[in-house]
């Protein structure tokens, strides 16, 4: 009787369809990230880039919807985009999307070279860098969706620009994110607070300053990007009550993974676990 070795055998669910937290599917993330990095994407990494993604275009169409409901209006329009940035800082993300809309032409203010010269705008042209502005129509399903969630609608000049918004912040989230595995870690947080002049200067509070200070190094593997990678360029990109909101549906969705995957088993791309050896009877008489 001979015996062969222990072989490892892959389990658990074969699709990303366990948990839905997003209406930016882990297929679309994971063509992103292959976008700007040849590193590899863990499954917690796409869902929680797809969750921060969730929350900045939620909190961009609810606050572009509150300047329509002023105009007693449900159908978006770009002018709403642009009053909702004027509104709130916090929300002007993705801004490599400005120079190519049409609803963002001439925010960016005039620029003069060392003579004083006007700088005429850059031209529109094929980049070896993906920037997320030529895929930007993959988010549109995406978007609608997050439309239909507040019960409003858009114009399709409107559309486009929340497409752009999605798919250039998630680049650069990519990028980030892969960025921060390969200098294991983050060496600084930017932090912006918005006050008037006669308000104390908060300070941020003591478990956001913990949560920062976990994410500045880096502990795993040097080739994958992980779920903590995610929110480390999370805190990257983001500032402000926007930042804490997307890390902590981050957080709550990554443990909805996995929590899930106790349940049903270790992802195949992630994991894999021993099985006993095969034994194999000799049957020569």
């Amino acid at each position: 009787m001979t015996a062969q070795p222990a072989r490892l055998e892959r389990i658990g669910p074969e699709t990303d369809s366990v948990v839905d937290v997003s209406p930016f599917k882990p297929p679309l993330v994971r063509a992103v990230f292959r976008d700007v990095t040849p590193m590899h994407v863990s499954r917690s990494a796409t869902w929680a880039a797809a969750s921060v993604t969730r929350t900045v275009l939620t909190e961009v169409i609810t606050a572009a919807r509150r300047a329509a409901a002023a105009e007693a209006r449900k159908k978006l329009i770009p002018r709403d985009l642009l009053s909702a940035i004027d509104r709130n800082v916090e929300l002007e993300v993705g801004g490599k999307w400005y120079d190519h809309s049409p609803t963002f032409k001439g925010l960016n203010g005039v620029m003069y070279d060392a003579e004083g010269v006007i700088v005429p705008p850059r031209k529109r042209s094929r980049t070896r860098r993906p920037s997320g502005v030529a895929g930007a129509h993959r988010f549109e399903a995406g978007v609608r969706q997050l439309l239909r969630d507040q019960g409003v609608t858009a114009v399709p000049a409107m559309v486009r620009d929340l497409d752009g918004i999605a798919s250039v912040f998630l680049t650069d989230l990519a990028r980030d994110a892969a960025m921060v595995v390969r200098e294991g870690g983050v060496t600084r947080f930017g932090t912006v607070t918005l006050v008037t002049s006669d308000e104390p200067d908060p300070s941020p509070s003591p478990s956001l300053q913990d949560s920062l200070r976990a994410l500045s190094t880096r502990r795993g593997d040097a080739r994958t990007i992980g779920g903590d990678d995610v929110l480390a360029a999370t805190t990257i990109q983001l500032f402000g009550d926007i930042r804490q909101q997307a890390l902590a549906e981050a957080r709550g969705a990554t443990q909805s993974y996995s929590s899930t995957q106790l349940i049903a088993g270790p992802p195949m791309e992630e994991e894999v676990v021993d099985r006993p050896p095969v034994r194999e009877i000799d049957r020569r008489g």
